[in-house]
């Protein structure tokens, strides 16, 4: 959830993902950075039953982005970063949101 959010304030601060995408120097590194973690969170999550609550695909996404990330990290396709940015970290927040809501509530 703390990266995701991290990722929120990024975008907001530039207005839009595109513009905070476009920061070379601070933003598009730590955002790329973040989707990094991301994906290796749910790496170490592989064999919990938490993970059976998120849709493979998002799974999958994040792992396939975080290796294009740490393998050709000027190749990223900076579209396809704002996509999930966009489309599908939302999801991932509401599935992470109604985890934690189980857990307290």
């Amino acid at each position: 959830m703390e990266k995701i959010e991290m990722i929120e304030n990024i975008v907001q601060k530039y207005s839009f993902v595109s513009k905070a995408l476009e920061d070379e120097l601070l933003a598009k590194p730590a955002i790329l950075m973040h989707l990094t973690s991301i994906a290796e969170q749910f790496s170490k999550l592989r064999n919990s039953e938490i993970v059976e609550k998120f849709d493979p695909s998002d799974i999958k996404g994040a792992v396939a982005t975080r290796n294009f990330i740490a393998h050709d990290y000027d190749g990223v396709n900076l579209s396809v970063i704002e996509m999930t940015i966009r489309e599908r970290l939302p999801v991932v927040k509401g599935v992470i949101e109604a985890i934690l809501e189980d857990r307290n509530g």
